[in-house]
Order: C-alpha cells, then structure tokens, then sequence
C-alpha cells in the first residue's frame, strides 16, 4: 500500500506547472479611466540587463516546473533579460546548451503592490492583443540582484519558484 501511494505521489509531484494568468494591461493613458499604479523605484532598479543564474524551489529533484509556459525551469539558468524601464519593455533570450533557444520580446511593470506583471510577446502581436501574461513576486531587490517569485501548485500545495537574476554589463 505504501508503494502504491509513493507512486502516486510522486505521479503527482513531476508535472507542476502554473498555466497563464490574465493580467491587467501594461499601464497606457486611457481618458476616463483608472490607470494602474507603478512602482517606479523598484523599476528603474531593474533596468538594464539581467542574467538568470539560479532557479529554485522545494522538491526541485522530484518535480518538473514548465516556466511561463515555455520551458523546463532549469532552461532559465543563463537566460539574458533586458529591462527598459522608461517604456516597461524589453525582451529576453534562452541559450541554456540543453534547451531549446528562444527569444522574444516582453512588456513589464511593477505595480503599487511590488508585483512583477509580465507579457511574452508573439512575433508581430503588440502588447494590447496579448491577453495572458503571469504576475510574480519581486524580492530582495539590490542594485545587483533581485528575485522574482512565481507561485505554482504542487499536489494542492503552493510552492515558490524563486528566478535570482544578477545584473550584466
């Protein structure tokens, strides 16, 4: 009985992955209407390059993480980020040698909240066409480093996926 419930744990535990959200639209002046507040400190603190160089998160041996519903979580590690932070765009690169490159360009902002709200963008799609995007935590945040926190579900549980970038040059 114990091997049938460890198996279906663990069936359970290899595939957690957290599907898109829908996201408030990237901050436009709009007449008439609210529009989202920023923290502008925390991103003018992230603009410039970035280079992921950890990803981590409870289980990491026994669970598989597909990030922002793209790639494996570990194909992050060395992926290059680039924050504008003027006109909350940039984009970002996968080059890990044991994944599958992939480049894209992205629309980000921080709101009052200290949440990181992003949109990967498909070839062509501006970002007010793209409905889906994900929102993640922002921790720790230096003038060198910062974290990003994705909340994912793991067998009913909520597990962070903790993405350290470190700036480059």
């Amino acid at each position: 009985m114990r091997k049938i419930l460890l198996i279906c744990t663990i069936a359970i535990l290899v595939f957690a992955c957290k599907s898109a959200s829908t996201i408030p639209a990237a901050p436009e002046p709009v007449s008439n209407a609210p529009m989202t507040k920023l923290d502008k400190t925390s991103q003018v603190g992230m603009k410039g390059n970035w280079q992921i160089t950890n990803v981590s998160y409870p289980g990491s041996d026994y669970i598989k993480v597909n990030s922002f519903n793209l790639a494996d979580s570990k194909c992050f590690v060395g992926s290059t980020w680039k924050f504008i932070s003027n006109n909350n765009k940039g984009n970002m690169t996968l080059n890990s040698p044991n994944c599958t490159a992939f480049t894209s360009d992205i629309t980000w902002y921080v709101n009052k909240e200290g949440q990181f709200v992003l949109k990967i963008l498909d070839e062509g799609l501006k970002s007010k066409k793209v409905k889906t995007g994900f929102i993640l935590g922002v921790r720790n945040q230096t003038e060198t480093s910062f974290e990003l926190i994705d909340k994912i579900n793991v067998g009913n549980n909520p597990t962070d996926v903790v993405y350290q970038f470190q700036r480059v040059n």
